[in-house]
Parts: C-alpha cells; sequence; structure tokens
C-alpha cells in the first residue's frame, strides 16, 4: 500500500500544475484588479497605476504565473490586498477553524445517518423506515442557504440559543475553559445544519445495503444455525453493511469543505469558506488563487483517502 500512496500523491503533481494554471488564469480574467475598491472621485490615477506597478500587475501573464507557481513551491503566496496580511497566515487562521466546523460536523452527521440508516434497513416498509425515508427526502430538497438562513432566524435570532455570528466571544482570553466553550457555542449550530443537510445519501445507502445483506447465502445460512436474530444482524448484517460508508468519510471531508462557503458564509463564521467569498468579492487574487489551489489538493487527498480507508476496513480491497 505505501507504494501505490507515493504514486499518487507523485500523480497529483501534473494534476496540481493544470489546476494551478486554470485557477491563475480564470482568475486574471476576473473583472477588476486588486485595487478597483480603492477607486474614489478623489483618487489619482498615476497612484493607482503606481501600485500595479509594484505589484506587477502590468507584467504579462506568463512572467506572473512563473512568479506566481515559484513563490507558492516556497509557500508564499504573497499578501491580501484586502487584509494587508501574509496569505498563508491568514489562511492558516481560518483553516483551523475551518477544521473544527469539519470535524464537528462530521461527527453529526455519522451520529445521526448510521442510526437511522439502520433503523430504517431492518424495518423496512415499517412506520419507523417510512418516516426515515422522509426526512432524507425532506433534507434532500431543502437547499442549504434555506435551512441554515431558517436555523440561524429561529434559533439565533428568535430563540437566542446559539451566536449568529463569529467563532468566539472577544471578552473571553484564550485558553481559559469560557474561551473554548464559546467556540464550541459557536460552531455547534453550523455543525448541526450541515450534518443534517449530508445525512441523506449516508442514510439511503446504509437501508439499502442493510436490505440486500439480510438476503445473503450467509445471512440465510446463519439464521439456518439457529444463530439468535439479533446476533445475526450485528455481527454479520451491521459489519459488512458499514464496510462501504467508511469509504464515503473522504468524500464526505472533501464535500464539507465546498459547502462550508455557504455554511460559514450565512452564519458569518470566520472560516476558509468565508474568507473565499470576501476574497472573490475584493478581487483578492492572491488569496484567490491560493484557496482554489489548496481546495483542489484537499479533493484530491480526500478521494486517496476513501480509498485508504477502503482497504483498511476491507483487505480484499487493493487501491491502485
Amino acid at each position: 500500500m505505501g507504494k501505490t500512496i507515493i504514486r499518487r500523491f507523485i500523480i497529483m503533481i501534473p494534476q496540481l500544475f493544470v489546476l494551478s494554471i486554470l485557477v491563475f488564469f480564470l482568475a486574471k480574467f476576473m473583472p477588476g484588479d486588486p485595487f478597483t475598491g480603492l477607486i474614489t472621485p478623489q483618487t489619482d490615477p498615476a497612484r493607482l497605476e503606481e501600485l500595479s506597478e509594484k505589484a506587477g500587475l502590468n507584467d504579462p501573464w506568463p512572467i506572473q504565473y512563473v512568479r506566481w507557481i515559484g513563490n507558492a513551491l516556497h509557500g508564499e503566496f504573497g499578501i491580501s490586498y484586502t487584509f494587508k496580511r501574509d496569505v498563508g497566515d491568514l489562511i492558516g487562521e481560518r483553516a483551523l477553524n475551518t477544521f473544527w466546523l469539519s470535524l464537528l460536523s462530521v461527527t453529526l452527521l455519522y451520529a445521526i445517518a448510521i442510526p437511522l440508516g439502520i433503523l430504517a434497513g431492518r424495518y423496512q416498509n415499517s412506520r419507523l423506515d417510512k418516516t426515515i425515508i422522509l426526512y432524507s427526502f425532506i433534507t434532500y430538497a431543502i437547499p442549504t442557504f434555506v435551512l441554515s438562513l431558517l436555523f440561524l432566524f429561529l434559533f439565533g435570532y428568535k430563540l437566542e440559543w446559539f451566536p449568529t455570528s463569529g467563532s468566539v466571544d472577544i471578552e473571553y482570553s484564550s485558553g481559559t475553559l469560557q474561551y473554548y466553550w464559546s467556540k464550541f457555542h459557536h460552531i455547534l449550530l453550523p455543525a448541526i445544519t450541515y450534518a443534517i443537510l449530508g445525512t441523506t445519501g449516508i442514510i439511503q445507502f446504509l437501508r439499502s445495503e442493510i436490505i440486500d445483506a439480510k438476503g445473503m447465502d450467509y445471512v440465510r445460512t446463519a439464521r439456518s444455525k439457529g444463530i439468535p436474530i439479533k446476533k445475526v444482524y450485528t455481527k454479520h448484517i451491521f459489519r459488512n453493511s458499514l464496510l462501504p460508508i467508511a469509504a464515503f468519510l473522504g468524500f464526505t471531508i472533501t464535500g464539507l469543505l465546498g459547502g462550508s462557503i455557504f455554511i460559514e458564509t450565512i452564519f458569518g463564521f470566520p472560516g476558509m469558506g468565508q474568507l473565499f467569498v470576501s476574497s472573490i468579492a475584493s478581487r483578492d487574487y492572491s488569496v484567490i488563487t491560493a484557496l482554489v489551489m489548496l481546495y483542489g489538493f484537499l479533493t484530491l487527498l480526500g478521494s486517496l483517502l476513501s480509498d485508504i480507508i477502503m482497504s483498511i476496513v476491507d483487505p480484499r480491497i487493493r487501491i491502485e
């Protein structure tokens, strides 16, 4: 497996290279430039031209790309024109917020979806099964922004159970118990929202796996030997049905990073998703290109992670 993982990482290099070309030139096709927001009736055009020249924006695009990719290989993505900070440091801070949001969201997602999928599959066509299917259809049909706004209005503004923006209350000092509770409190509502929206696929897949497993030969053999039905489910059906679910973990994490763009923006949560949206609005090319490259790398990594997890839980599968 070690050689396969190394080979997959080597294959990522040309993929990321092609992505970098597309990202860089598509960013250049965006209207305006990083200094567009500085224009006022009193702005001196010569000053804007001086800033563009200093930033290297007047150089030919191939030269700008070579300079950018060379710096990126050394971990230097430039300075954010909007935040006046190093892009790497800025993304690092936001990435930590997104990581904790992703971790809690994935935990809640599987904690909700796996029990519901198991119950729906075991009690097929029962009233409980139909209720779970109805829940799945509703959560699948609701757009992300609709449920997010509904939860934000209901639980944030009306009931005031959760904060409506930010990642931590400013009055708490870092390292204190109140500080960590405040961060958890800020993350909880966005995480619950994403978890509810992401359960449909896992519930339906697990339900189908359990229904199919109930008709397999090994299940009928176990039943014929007089093994109690509860033990048949726990030792045979559930164990085998959960194997493919493990493979979804990598793709779930990757999908969360994309979905977090909407979740973080609506809930005002300062993560990578919110940073990405604000950078597009302000034409902050340095941040945009760095984030898209990071998202691309994480997508490839998520695919590899899914293959690795699947090969671990089921040794019969070998990743290529």
